[in-house]
């Protein structure tokens, strides 16, 4: 093995290796990855072994072949590594033979000869130097060389005449730079030293770091041009190719580092300048009169120079050389383009004769100006001043509201006015030098007044009302920007106080039809009511009046006008404010009625209430005699109650608790009626039967109890509508006294029954019309009868609106308009908890609703004991409930602010939670082994409920637990009876358990939680608890009611640590709802609210 390694040329590596190899390599060699090396000088092969990633060594091998210079180039190469050649490992093994070899193997060998010193004092030592600076007679100093070299010209487009374009040079000059040392003699040197190899041939010099790192960031500058300096034997940069600005930070770091910047020459000198300006020069040739010349002219820091040498560093910057010989090079304060190269390539002047100094100055000189510098260095030509442009707007207003809007840029060349119009492309045959940024900076002026791209147009109507009240104002105040106003401009002014309302009624000799009067104020000016109806028919947001005013329509007051014109599109065509309205469009008169500040109507029935008032003193009704049945005292007094509203044609909400008999005191009112009706002068004639509205599970029982209670009266149960039986509704109900149909029925068919007279209108389980939004809703309100009936035990579910909803039809007029009484009652009494407002609203409703508990009233009703049965989810059922709940919390989080728009979403969520706590296999059927601790829990309970003799209702929102329970069940030889929404056979379902066919009732909430006679039963299971209490509520009390003679066990089924627990909390909170306003005074928020949304997701 010979005494030193081989030096391989560095440019060759990289050629072999790539750049990004290299540089991986170049770490591994100064980190000391290379363990050893073996030059095999005969052969010219280099071996190494490299420590990589593995837990062994690389073994790289390197065949070179030997260059004149004495130096080695890279022909093959090979490594163990996965790459296998070309590799970081291949670099590093020649880098680190590079190192050795200008280090030498003798000096390696002393080192490695010498003794170990201990790690503490190799420590210690290394602190010691790093915090003393190096002898200065030990670093060598760095210096940056600069100098002009030539380059083969060539051609180019140049400035000057167009005859000496094809032999103008171009710049002959380049300016070069290169690292160099300063030797023993004080002279700088090269030394060897390059760009492409600066990090390895250094060893044997004593560096300044900083200096060292800083000519390392001189090839990365040059490097980001996207041009390479590898594998060049020139060994200089040229700065003209730096393309990146960051160049004069660099070199204003040299002197804080003492980084010299030296020529080639001893007498030539470089200096780094402030500012450079490469202009154009005119001047005069004579003092007043005579030819322009116009040359090219440099200036650095104020000192001019020639151009003969200099040149242009990237675009960013100039450099000549001076004839002092020093070199000077400054940053330019703007950036320069093409032209400025073609500027200093020429080599001759420009001279504009005399007779053309007017157009040069008029015509070219503003837009030369544009491209480059124009300078009188001799002030012997006086420039004219050249205006920016103005935008200027054309406002033209003409009849019938129009308003046409042209837009120009105006440029001023002396008193001459030039227009161009926006959208013309700038050209040099244009009639003014454009100023395209400054155009562009007013169009955005424009276009932030506008809020779009000016554009000519011509406006109408509102349009013009709106751009000249709000538009133009703030474009004459914008700078740049001329508004020229053609025409006489109106004086529009928008109206924005809130519209006033007054709607009165005046019933006329058409049977069900009204004539309406609708007044709209605003700010004292009569707004014709058709007129507004016209303008939403036709999609318009605002309106204008005769005087040049104009008022929006997207108001809260005007919203939903156009739904009611699409529902009576012939008052489109109507021209004056006295309007027809039947009865039946109910739908529009409630929409006017909640926009009313003032209605007569509502006035005339607030004076009929106020005799409601004393109700305690009602005078008692004669029972019917056709009743076949005994009435409690509280039933009697029920029965009085609804026979004064009946006699009064007052409608009235029965809300008695569940089971107190409200049927029956119904048909004992309406058995009073027939029989009046009976004795009366038309007794005789035809008969207006009572139409009783029920959800479907409980017609059947309408039926059943009036067939009980009062035998003489005929109730005809209608199931289907009049297209589906194919008969007509007057031929079924023919000779009727009680007719009863479900909610669906009467809404698909409304049409049907809106034709018949009726003597009264029952709405049974009222709650179903609790949503005023509803169709069942407004047909109830639209159905044309003397006497209107809500029976419910719930009349409020959820929130106070569901009152408003339900005395809206059967005793309207009592309340404000719904956007009143949300203001005045639901948002001071549920947000704000106003116990003034609260007591004021149960004064207003207790004339008109009938409530009594089943503790005030029946004392002999056998006790109602509840019991939460708590279960723990199984570990596995756990693990899953908790990866969905960290999910949807998540996805919740987002969306519960509002909940207006992501209800849905929000719900459908909070059902994934709640199907979970039930059964895994509910939300995926793969979980299908997964145990339900729940039906383990009721199976035990069932078990051990019908081994005594007991009977037991089971409830459940989900139909598909209800059908996991029936086949635990049928497993378990327990039978049972099973009632959903898609059973058919109702009746037969529930007589089999009536008749104590099974001991078990599986029944879905829904379809049979309310309007079910089950006093058989002595046990209730609520499988999963829901936070509306009133439908827990009401399937209870289908066992707990007038008729029970056993104490009622109700078991409410909870998983402990899920929603369920949340959701147990949450309805206590709407239970004392329901009691602060039927009941007592306690204040609760009723609306499902965000806040309440985060605590189910806790």
């Amino acid at each position: 093995m010979p005494d030193t390694m081989p030096l391989i040329d560095v440019t060759d590596i990289i050629r072999v290796v790539g750049g990004s190899a290299f540089q991986r390599g170049q770490g591994y060699a100064k980190g000391g990855s290379v363990e050893s090396l073996d030059w095999d000088g005969a052969g010219h092969v280099l071996r190494a072994r490299v420590r990589g990633h593995a837990s062994t060594p690389y073994s790289t091998m390197l065949v070179l072949e030997a260059k004149r210079q004495g130096d080695y180039r890279l022909v093959d190469n090979h490594c163990s590594c996965p790459v296998g050649y070309d590799c970081k490992h291949v670099a590093a093994a020649a880098l680190q033979s590079n190192t050795e070899h200008l280090i030498g193997r003798q000096e390696l060998r002393s080192a490695s000869a010498q003794p170990a010193v201990p790690a503490w004092q190799a420590s210690l030592q290394s602190l010691l130097e790093g915090s003393t600076s190096s002898e200065p007679s030990r670093i060598t100093p760095l210096g940056l060389q600069f100098e002009l070299r030539r380059r083969d010209g060539g051609s180019s487009g140049v400035w000057g005449p167009p005859a000496s374009r094809r032999t103008v040079r171009a710049p002959a000059w380049r300016l070069g730079v290169r690292p160099v040392v300063r030797n023993a003699r004080g002279a700088w040197v090269k030394n060897n030293l390059a760009w492409t190899n600066l990090a390895y041939q250094t060893y044997g010099l004593k560096l300044d770091p900083e200096q060292h790192r800083w000519f390392s960031q001189f090839p990365a500058l040059h490097r980001s041009n996207g041009v390479s300096y590898f594998g060049q034997n020139d060994s200089w940069l040229y700065l003209d190719d730096f393309a990146n600005p960051l160049l004069w930070q660099l070199l204003s770091e040299a002197r804080r580092l003492g980084v010299e910047f030296v020529g080639t020459k001893k007498d030539v000198t470089v200096h780094v300048g402030s500012e450079a300006i490469l202009a154009l020069d005119v001047r005069s040739a004579a003092q007043e009169h005579g030819p322009l010349q116009l040359l090219p002219s440099l200036e650095i820091d104020g000192q001019s120079y020639p151009l003969d040498t200099a040149g242009i560093i990237g675009s960013h910057g100039l450099y000549v050389r001076a004839a002092s010989g020093m070199i000077l090079l400054a940053p330019s304060p703007r950036t320069l383009t093409e032209q400025d190269r073609t500027l200093l390539a020429g080599n001759a002047p420009v001279t504009i004769p005399e007779s053309d100094t007017g157009l040069f100055l008029e015509k070219f000189y503003p837009k030369l100006r544009q491209v480059l510098p124009v300078t009188s260095s001799d002030e012997s030509v006086q420039f004219p001043e050249v205006e920016p442009p103005v935008l200027v707007l054309t406002a033209a207003f003409q009849p019938e509201d129009e308003l046409a809007l042209g837009w120009e840029y105006e440029y001023r060349q002396g008193t001459t006015s030039i227009r161009i119009a926006l959208d013309t492309r700038p050209s040099p045959s244009d009639p003014a030098a454009r100023d395209v940024g400054a155009e562009t900076e007013l169009l955005e002026t424009a276009r932030q007044v506008l809020g779009s791209a000016p554009r000519n147009t011509v406006l109408h109507e509102i349009e013009t009302a709106e751009f000249s009240e709000y538009t133009l104002p703030k474009l004459q105040k914008a700078d740049g920007i001329r508004v020229d106003i053609l025409g006489e401009r109106p004086d529009y002014r928008e109206l924005t106080s809130a519209p006033q309302l007054k709607i009165t009624t005046v019933e006329t000799e058409r049977r069900d039809w009204f004539d309406l009067a609708v007044m709209i104020t605003v700010e004292g000016r009569q707004v014709a009511f058709a007129d507004v109806f016209k303008a939403i028919a036709k999609g318009k947001t605002k309106i204008k009046l005769v005087d040049n005013t104009y008022l929006s329509l997207d108001r809260p007051e005007f919203e939903r006008l156009h739904a009611l014109i699409e529902e009576a599109q012939a008052l489109q065509e109507w021209d004056t404010g006295e309007l027809g309205i039947s009865r039946y469009q109910a739908g529009l008169w409630a929409e006017l009625e909640e926009l009313a500040e003032e209605t007569e109507q509502a006035a005339a029935w607030r004076t009929a209430v106020s005799g409601l008032l004393e109700l305690e003193s009602v005078e008692p009704a004669p029972l019917p005699a056709g009743l076949r049945a005994e009435l409690r005292p509280y039933q009697v007094q029920g029965y009085n109650w609804l026979s004064f509203l009946w006699e009064h044609g007052l409608g009235g909400v029965l809300a008695d608790d569940m089971g107190l008999g409200k049927t029956l005191q119904t048909l004992a009112l309406i058995a009073r009626a027939r029989e009046v009706q009976l004795a009366g002068p038309a007794g005789n004639g035809p008969r207006r039967p009572f139409l009783v509205v029920a959800p479907t599970s409980v017609v059947p029982n309408w039926i059943s109890e009036a067939a009980r209670f009062t035998p003489g009266l005929r109730a005809v149960s209608i199931p289907d509508t009049s297209n589906k039986s194919r008969r007509k509704l007057g031929d079924l109900i023919d000779g009727a006294d009680i007719v009863v149909t479900s909610y669906a029925v009467f809404r698909l068919d409304f049409a049907a029954y809106r034709t018949q007279e009726w003597d009264g209108l029952i709405l049974d389980e009222a709650q179903f019309v609790k949503n005023r939004t509803t169709r069942a809703n407004q047909c109830a309100r639209d159905l044309p009868a003397p006497f209107k009936l809500a029976i419910t035990g719930t009349p409020m579910e959820n929130n106070l609106m569901e009152l408003w909803s339900m005395f809206a039809i059967v005793a309207p007029g009592l309340f404000p308009s719904a956007r009143r009484f949300a203001e005045e009652y639901q948002r001071r009494i549920e947000k704000s908890q106003d116990m003034a407002q609260l007591g004021k609203l149960r004064r207003r409703i207790k004339p008109l609703m009938l409530r009594r508990t089943k503790e005030a009233v029946a004392s002999d009703l056998p006790a109602k004991q509840e019991q939460v049965l708590e279960v723990d989810l199984t570990p596995k059922h756990r693990k899953i409930y908790e990866t969905h709940l960290q999910r949807e919390r998540q996805k919740l989080m987002g969306l519960i602010e509002d909940m207006d728009r992501n209800r849905m979403i929000v719900f459908r969520s909070l059902t994934l939670l709640r199907m979970l706590s039930l059964d895994a296999s509910l939300v995926d059927p793969e979980n299908a082994g997964v145990p339900s601790a729940k039906l383990d829990a009721l199976l035990e309970q069932l078990q051990d409920v019908t081994a005594e003799g007991h009977r037991a209702l089971v409830f459940s929102q989900f139909t598909s637990f209800l059908k996991l329970a029936a086949q635990r069940l049928d497993d378990a030889g327990i039978t049972y009876t099973y009632l959903d929404g898609s059973t058919r056979n109702r009746a037969e379902v529930i007589a089999a358990f009536k008749d104590g066919q099974a001991p078990v009732f599986l029944i879905s909430l829904k379809a049979g939680g309310f309007g079910l006679n089950l006093t058989e039963a002595d046990y209730v299971f609520l499988l999963d608890p829901w936070w509306n209490p009133a439908t827990e509520a009401q399937a209870v009390d289908r066992t707990h009611r007038i008729g029970q003679t056993r104490s009622v066990m109700v078991y409410r089924m909870v998983a402990r640590g899920t929603i369920e627990e949340k959701v147990m909390a949450l309805k206590e909170q709407k239970a004392a709802l329901f009691s602060s306003v039927l009941d007592d005074d306690a204040v609760f928020s009723s609306a499902l609210t965000a806040e309440d949304i985060r605590e189910l997701l806790q």
